[in-house]
């Protein structure tokens, strides 16, 4: 079991539902211990307190030897996708995949995440037909992430859509 793992079955007793640990990464010397909730996500309180409840843990096993680094926070809107859970709840989101070098075709690749299982995702890429996907083994991706696509911004001077309509509900 890699150091990773080791600290994700400590911290996991210390995140009570609703919030769930969605990821832990120890990396550079950095222990990453990502959180969320389904509805909403997390507040700063929730990161504050669990920071200290996991920070305190982690003095008390000592899991890691040398000095680290503890970031506690949420996925944020573009959440790395590193594990299948993660794949499988990103179905119908549009992804940015980088493949591992060697593999036959586009190494990055940018689209709506179609299916995910515990082996592989299946990937419409941007541009192409329903028909058009790309399959790739867990294993073959090096890089994932969500993409979040910003509307456009609305005119300067114009009532935005939401407002218009709740204008003209008021006049009648």
């Amino acid at each position: 079991m890699d150091t990773a793992e080791r600290i994700r079955s400590l911290v996991a007793p210390l995140v009570e539902a609703p919030t769930e640990l969605y990821d832990v990464e120890f990396s550079g010397g950095i222990l990453r211990v990502t959180v969320d909730q389904p509805a909403g996500g997390v507040d700063i309180g929730m990161i504050g307190r669990l920071t200290r409840a996991i920070s305190n843990l982690l003095d008390e096993e000592d899991p890691i030897a040398g000095e680290y680094t503890l970031e506690v926070s949420s996925p944020g809107l573009e959440r790395p996708l590193r594990r299948p859970e993660h794949f499988a709840r990103a179905v119908g989101s549009t992804v940015a995949i980088k493949a591992r070098a060697g593999i036959e075709g586009d190494r990055r690749i940018k689209g709506a995440l179609v299916a995910a299982d515990a082996d592989t995702i299946t990937v419409q890429p941007e541009g192409t037909g329903p028909d058009e996907v790309r399959t790739l083994a867990l294993t073959d991706v090096e890089k994932a992430r969500t993409v979040f696509e910003w509307g456009p911004a609305p005119k300067p001077g114009h009532p935005t859509t939401s407002s218009s309509k709740q204008k003209k509900a008021a006049r009648s």
